[in-house]
């Protein structure tokens, strides 16, 4: 629903110009829930925020929750027009691209590769993930259908065969009358000599196909399979994303549109490419994460912590309504440059994100032998049994069922009319059905469903932590997104951490990430030159050519005049291997070649040693490809510090019966607005807020401090239980299966 918060902004990027009197939207489009967060002029000068959530699947009510969610907070009748009058920009991320991958429902899409590799991107590297499986099942193609075209270019420039345009534009044409209308083109060493693919791209415009995606303007870099498939990821979404911007910026007319991109940075709507739309939702909740996680441990508001080690180390634990995104941030976003999404290889700038199937919508199973929890999700609709839709079991409704949700503080968004609040009866029913089939207690079985949850979870964050070096004790896990603040102090307890921070958006930070996102372009390029003396004069100047394409290319996006800060990078491997890392360039022009390349061999041998505990002494070290990224800072929060209060009795709403650890407790229900800074709250505790809920687990302690962020210890030393014995307990074999499988 709708909620107001006294939180300031200081509008500093050029991509919104500003002008008093107008809104800001500030949007996250998830699977389950879209949360709208509202910059809203106040009389006088000055903003403030306010925030609304609403189903994203909801069709008995709006067509598109977004624009919904804009049109009620403006108190505007359904179908009237956003106009620029009252709207300065909206800044959006959405999961269309996602759902349309991960489900298959993108467009159409025809491969046009060199003759001989029309198989090349099926075969592709022969991995197998999961060796025992007798039965192997490939993801779907993306394509539907192949054209090779009689070209070929050699590895060094050298036309071994030219294209036969006659024949391609046959072929073209004969899968245009079949209904085709987007086009990938890939070709072999098209990333650097892209003559061909050029000419096939003209080809295919001039006979009518509506997106065409070519390798060496989506992803020039080396390896064919993951530039192949990167291109197709191109074609196959772009149309989809743009038939989606076209119906959002037609209820929104002359309002500047930006989308959030996978790689944490904004970008004009009409520049928003399949290829960078994969984590536009859980981009921005990075964003979120980082920028308030500077504000409330790294000192006073703006200082911008080094990424040394004094910088702000934090884990992201986003758990929204479909999946829970983990990420790891210590002073500077981390990204991937080649990651596999969906069963595709991609290779495109995205931030390092692992997502595991376990959300508040997560199916609840029993299989005779032991508890399941996901993948499959209940989403928005029907969504959990509690949604009053029929729907499943899921992990919100285990939380209903032990207490840790309580109906009565929940947004009240359900039933035929959009206004009633969820169904604990529904749940009870469901889960006395299990107890049954168990011989456990209702309570018993809700609580081993979310430990199971838990340990999925936990084993999602160890990957992006501990796997790759990093002591996740010596973190704070931030945790955000509608159901973080459930499970936060259980999932700190499985990791051995100590501390939580919740921020009052908590429930909406992904939609907060979005105003507070850097505008940005990233430019990449293969050199494949080995790294010495000799080949710094043409590494500097590539860097200096694509700093120039993607500076141009901002220039052209924003209508302001803010200044454009250009980070240089370059893919550092050794000789021989596969495992590319990426560091700084040095920006100091007057180096000497010397210092540059001892700059840069310093910079990698640290961060290979953090990432694989070794060195390759004496191997040789390859520049494999370079990288810019050209930025317009974005919104910095400007929160009000508060003066602390002296202690006292803090108000609670109720006294409330939650069950955890294997029984009940009293539990006092604090709503979140009668808190004041320097308030603590002993757990077992709910404390109870519109757009989340927080949990404080029997042996932590949250208090409230001057920026009004919640900040959750553990005051007395966790139990460490050891299972023995021969008995199998439903909930422990799926937890060791959970262990031992990842």
């Amino acid at each position: 629903m709708t909620e107001m918060h006294p939180i300031s902004t200081q509008n500093s990027t050029g991509a919104t110009p500003g002008q008093p009197g107008r809104w800001q939207f500030w949007i996250d489009r998830g699977g389950t829930f879209t949360d709208v967060v509202g910059r809203r002029p106040e009389t006088g000068g000055g903003f403030s925020l306010v925030t609304h959530k609403l189903l994203s699947d909801n069709p008995e009510q709006y067509r598109d929750a977004a624009v919904a969610g804009i049109r009620h907070l403006l108190g505007l009748a359904p179908g009237a027009p956003v106009t620029p009058m009252q709207v300065e920009c909206v800044k959006m991320g959405t999961t269309v691209a996602t759902n349309a991958l991960l489900e298959r429902k993108g467009e159409p899409t025809l491969l046009v590769t060199t003759q001989g590799f029309r198989d090349a991107l099926r075969i592709a590297y022969q991995n197998r993930p999961r060796l025992f499986d007798r039965h192997i099942v490939l993801p779907e193609l993306l394509y539907s259908r192949v054209i090779e075209a009689q070209e070929r270019m050699g590895a060094h420039g050298n036309v071994l065969q030219p294209l036969d345009e006659g024949h391609l534009r046959e072929r073209l044409w004969a899968a245009f009358d079949a209904g085709l209308r987007s086009v990938a083109i890939v070709f072999m060493h098209g990333y650097r000599y892209t003559d061909h693919e050029a000419a096939a791209a003209r080809l295919a415009r001039e006979v009518g196909f509506t997106q065409v995606s070519t390798s060496h303007q989506t992803s020039p870099m080396m390896k064919f399979v993951s530039r192949g498939d990167t291109t197709v990821v191109d074609a196959y979404l772009s149309p989809i994303l743009r038939r989606y911007v076209d119906q959002v910026a037609a209820e929104m007319p002359g309002v500047p549109l930006f989308f959030m991109q996978s790689s944490g940075g904004l970008t004009d709507a009409h520049a928003f490419q399949g290829k960078d739309a994969i984590l536009s939702g859980p981009a921005g909740g990075i964003v979120g994460m980082a920028r308030t996680a500077q504000l409330a441990f790294g000192g006073q508001a703006g200082r911008e912590p080094s990424a040394g080690a004094g910088a702000v180390r934090v884990i992201g634990f986003d758990m929204g309504g479909t999946s829970t995104d983990v990420s790891h941030f210590a002073g500077e976003f981390e990204r991937e440059f080649e990651t596999q999404v969906a069963g595709v290889r991609m290779r495109a700038p995205m931030m390092s994100i692992h997502t595991v199937a376990a959300g508040g919508g997560s199916i609840l199973a029993f299989d005779g032998a032991r508890f399941r929890v996901g993948p499959e999700s209940a989403g928005a609709n029907p969504g959990p049994a509690s949604y009053r839709r029929g729907g499943p079991l899921a992990v919100t409704d285990a939380n209903v069922m032990v207490g840790k949700i309580q109906p009565r503080h929940f947004p009240k968004v359900f039933g035929p009319q959009a206004n009633e609040a969820l169904s604990l009866s529904a749940v009870q029913a469901q889960f006395a059905d299990l107890a049954a089939q168990t011989g456990r207690t209702a309570e018993d079985v809700a609580e081993g469903f979310i430990q199971i949850a838990v340990q999925q979870m936990a084993n999602a964050i160890k990957k992006i932590s501990v796997a790759r070096g990093y002591d996740v004790t010596r973190y704070t896990l931030q945790c955000f997104g509608g159901a973080g603040g459930q499970h936060a102090c259980l999932v700190a307890d499985a990791l051995g951490m100590s501390r939580v921070f919740v921020h009052p958006l908590a429930g909406v930070l992904s939609a907060y990430g979005m105003g507070l996102a850097d505008q940005n372009v990233i430019r990449e390029q293969a050199v494949e030159l080995p790294l010495n003396a000799e080949a710094l004069p043409q590494v500097s100047a590539t860097l200096d050519a694509l700093a120039d394409a993607a500076r141009a290319e901002l220039v052209r996006q924003q209508s302001g005049s803010s200044p454009i800060t250009v980070l240089r990078r370059v893919h550092v491997r050794y000789q021989g291997s596969d495992s590319a890392l990426v560091v700084p360039w040095p920006g100091d022009d007057d180096l000497a070649p010397r210092e540059t390349l001892g700059a840069v061999n310093a910079s990698f041998e640290s961060a290979y040693r953090q990432r694989f505990a070794f060195l390759m002494q004496g191997k040789g070290k390859v520049v494999e490809a370079v990288s810019v990224e050209a930025i317009v800072a974005g919104d910095a929060p400007l929160e009000p510090v508060h003066e602390l209060q002296p202690p006292r009795e803090v108000p609670r709403a109720e006294t409330v019966r939650v069950y955890s650890g294997g029984r009940w407790h009293d539990a006092a229900l604090v709503v979140r607005e009668d808190l004041r800074p320097g308030d603590t709250i002993a757990g077992p505790a709910i404390i109870a807020e519109k757009n989340a809920t927080t949990v404080v687990e029997p042996g932590w302690e949250a208090q409230l401090t001057a920026l009004d962020h919640l900040v959750l210890e553990r005051r007395v030393p966790r139990t460490i239980t050891y299972a023995a014995g021969t008995t199998v307990d439903p909930v422990l074999l799926e937890v060791f299966n959970n262990l031992f499988m990842n």
